[in-house]
């Protein structure tokens, strides 16, 4: 029987999976729209800058959102917070074509309708994997971890295609407009959940920071995570530089999603993988199937050299995040995984806004040598610190076992 197939039928969860599919469908979509609309609606001599400052908004304020909105939010379940998130999403995305059809959509007022959006993302990315940790046993959370992987990598493989139709067809906000109502449906399908009441939260307002600063397992996990996603953050920039067409980018990009979504698939079927030695091992395959990108290979091999890249990064969201549900209460888990998620909101953008100006420096395919390179080394140096950080462990362990 397939790992999902009980993930699926869950009475909870089973009822939420189209919600998120559907969910991730719209964001997907809005990964176009978001920068087409800002060229658009921005002066053009400044149209670079607005595109950056529009992609932002869309992550950052999350950021800021797991800090100062955790008062609010304490003792909130994994529903809960997946609602919330999403009712604020409809509402401001929504508020994007609405202004636009009556001709008061400025530029400024687009980015600060997409910073708002963002506020709960944290929270809403803790909320969804606290469900998980809530209402399937240990064994079904690395598949559950999974199928959420591959919604979102199945969404940026269609839904890049879906809303260039769309724009062509109605302009970039209606795909705003489609991308609001599926968090809307997506707030009715977390509302309508039913699960236990999560125990009521003594806890100070930091504790999700706290809990990672104490637990040295966890803290260097985040880092790990932080410094991942930081190499990763150059290479959207560097590969539509580094293909010749925006055709070439187009089958880049796809093989790199093809890839992702074949290992998500994978991951499910190895209940018994051991989540150390298959999150480390991610990063360092990673950095080593990034390399040969610089190297000047044939187009065919860098395509296949991706999909290889896609699939070694796609362990490393759902065991990433399994290490986390083992490690803490399903009761402390949302607002320790809303301060990893503002780490990891914060991660990429820096990444990316530090791989532009690499990319103009040494150009596309020194950029990608060099994070394929870095990606390695960081993947080495989790593994030293982990192995040396369990041999004590083992030792006592044999001490305890002797007679």
């Amino acid at each position: 029987m397939s790992p999902y197939w009980p993930v699926v039928r869950d009475r909870v969860f089973g009822r939420v999976l189209p919600g998120l599919a559907l969910s991730a469908l719209g964001d997907g979509m809005s990964a176009v729209a978001i920068g087409w609309l800002a060229v658009q609606y921005a002066p053009h001599h400044q149209r670079g800058l607005w595109v950056g400052l529009a992609v932002a908004a869309y992550t950052l304020p999350g950021a800021i959102g797991a800090i100062a909105l955790a008062p609010l939010l304490r003792g909130c379940g994994g529903a809960h917070l997946v609602a919330l998130d999403a009712v604020l999403r409809a509402a401001f995305l929504g508020t994007v074509p609405l202004l636009a059809a009556l001709g008061t959509l400025s530029i400024g007022g687009y980015a600060a309708l997409l910073a708002g959006s963002a506020l709960l993302a944290a929270w809403g990315s803790a909320g969804r994997y606290t469900l998980v940790a809530q209402v399937l046993p240990a064994e079904l959370h690395l598949p559950a971890n999974a199928l959420l992987t591959l919604l979102t990598e199945a969404s940026t493989a269609v839904g890049p295609v879906l809303a260039g139709l769309l724009i062509a067809w109605l302009g970039a906000p209606a795909v705003l407009a489609v991308d609001a109502a599926t968090f809307a449906v997506l707030a009715v399908c977390f509302t309508a959940v039913r699960t236990r009441a999560p125990l009521p939260c003594r806890e100070p307002p930091a504790a999700g920071l706290a809990t990672i600063r104490h637990d040295r397992a966890l803290l260097g996990l985040t880092v790990l995570s932080f410094w991942f996603f930081l190499l990763f953050g150059p290479i959207p920039v560097a590969v539509p530089l580094f293909a010749s067409s925006a055709q070439e980018a187009s089958l880049l990009f796809t093989s790199f999603g093809v890839g992702a979504m074949i290992g998500a698939i994978a991951i499910g079927h190895l209940p018994r993988l051991p989540l150390w030695p298959a999150t480390i091992g991610s990063v360092i395959a990673f950095g080593l199937l990034l390399t040969p990108l610089g190297l000047g290979l044939p187009r065919w091999a860098d395509m296949l050299t991706l999909a290889l890249a896609g699939l070694a990064w796609s362990p490393y969201p759902a065991t990433s995040v399994s290490l986390f549900q083992r490690a803490v209460t399903a009761e402390r888990l949302p607002p320790v995984l809303a301060a990893r998620g503002a780490v990891l909101v914060l991660s990429t953008p820096l990444g990316t806004l530090l791989g532009a100006p690499m990319v103009q420096a040494a150009g596309p395919d020194i950029t990608l040598l060099a994070c394929g390179a870095a990606t390695t080394v960081l993947g080495a140096v989790a593994l030293v610190v982990r192995l040396r950080s369990r041999a004590p462990m083992v030792h006592l362990a044999r001490a305890g076992a002797a007679p």
